[in-house]
């Protein structure tokens, strides 16, 4: 059974990571993804471990399965031409392009609306267009600076530093997919298309401030911004006996059951720790108490002793730790793809399950302009116009 984008067609002109996850989530779900690059290719088929063929690393690899390629040299008016006329057949066009870009290709919204009035297009780039930064060029590492990520880290650990993750780029990805989910869900009550700005830097700040703005939720203030339980050296994993361990005795509930298994009634009478709201207050107090608990006994033992319970306990992986993880394993999260150039291939199944219309893995992460000639022919394109495009350099088919 199709997954449930089943029938929705969508162009991809993406490079790095944030465009392409985004269309790889709906590519899962269904969607026809036809990913446009330049003859270079996206920048990311460069990084990472590489196998047999040139511009198939790791990270285009993890970022660009369910989709297609065709290679179209924007530069070239006769390729934009062909970009426009593909677009009479899709339901939605998806960039990272900075505006000032698109319009300069003649690949704006105007430009796709006049062609397919109903078509939806959506932008995913730094900085909102209508604000002061909104011509500035932004990366992960810009985003994580400018919405308060890094300085998070500094009011932890002394030093701003970026998390070990392109957070800013993941999260704008999902902010993608919900928005064009939720334009395709009214184009199909209302018959109307719509262009869509999903800036990273708004999409990032309200990400962070969801529970950071805390005094400053109030006009005036009644306090500085930050969530104090998050706000101390001492949230960390725990050190046990032999190794690390993740618990969070949040609750009341989960604070007496913690006192009580782990032998340390005492704590339950203390004034600090009585309700959840002081044991925030003192927070740093309540991670040391619960420091001090966990070294007494094995990661083993805890998760014995708290694995069944309520409260949240549970291992701490590595990143080469989640391929043997138990829970992993049994839910089918890694799968194995033979790819025609690459051979076997680990990949994550798409994480969430739907009962009626399933995802699955349907293609291979395709070579860098794999579909040329198949996509230009589905987009009405004749022969002689297709030989054109390629003896001119505007089109490149990929010769496996």
């Amino acid at each position: 059974m199709p997954g449930p984008l089943d029938g929705v067609r969508i162009l991809e002109i993406t490079a790095v990571v944030l465009g392409p996850w985004a269309c790889q989530i709906l590519a899962d779900m269904g969607a026809d993804v036809i990913k446009i690059e330049p003859p270079y290719g996206d920048s990311n088929r460069n990084l990472g471990a590489s196998r047999n063929t040139k511009n198939m690393a790791a990270l285009y690899l993890t970022c660009n399965r369910n989709k297609r390629s065709i290679v179209l040299d924007l530069k070239k008016k006769s390729a934009v031409e062909a970009v426009l006329k593909l677009a009479k057949t899709v339901d939605v066009v998806i960039h990272n392009n900075r505006p000032q870009v698109m319009d300069k290709l003649g690949l704006n919204y105007a430009a796709f609306k006049k062609v397919n009035p109903k078509i939806i297009f959506c932008g995913a780039y730094g900085y909102g267009k209508a604000g002061p930064y909104g011509d500035k060029g932004a990366l992960d590492d810009s985003i994580q600076a400018v919405s308060g990520i890094a300085m998070l880290n500094k009011m932890v650990l002394g030093t701003p530093r970026y998390l070990p993750t392109i957070v800013a780029d993941k999260n704008t990805a999902m902010c993608v997919v919900q928005a064009v989910c939720a334009a395709l869900f009214h184009r199909e009550r209302s018959g109307q298309g719509q262009e869509i700005e999903v800036p990273m830097f708004e999409s990032m700040v309200s990400y962070v401030m969801a529970e950071h703005l805390w005094g400053q939720t109030f006009e005036p203030p009644i306090g500085s911004a930050g969530y104090v339980r998050l706000m101390t050296e001492h949230r960390k994993p725990y050190p046990t006996k032999d190794g690390y361990i993740a618990i969070l005795p949040y609750f009341d509930a989960h604070w007496e059951t913690f006192c009580k298994l782990s032998g340390r009634l005492e704590l339950l009478e203390d004034p600090r720790f009585t309700t959840m709201a002081l044991r925030v207050k003192n927070i740093d107090d309540t991670y040391q108490e619960t420091a001090k608990t966990m070294v007494n006994k094995t990661t083993a033992e805890w998760m014995e002793i708290f694995g069944n319970t309520s409260v949240p306990t549970i291992v701490v992986n590595t990143l080469d730790g989640l391929i043997e993880d138990p829970h992993l394993k049994a839910v089918g999260f890694w799968q194995e793809i033979d790819h025609p150039t690459e051979g076997k291939l680990r990949t994550p199944r798409f994480p969430i399950t739907f009962s009626e219309t399933p995802t699955e893995l349907r293609r291979h992460q395709p070579n860098l302009g794999e579909q040329t000639v198949e996509i230009l022919k589905e987009g009405g394109l004749d022969q002689g116009t297709i030989d054109a495009l390629l003896s001119e350099g505007a089109a490149v088919q990929a010769k496996l």
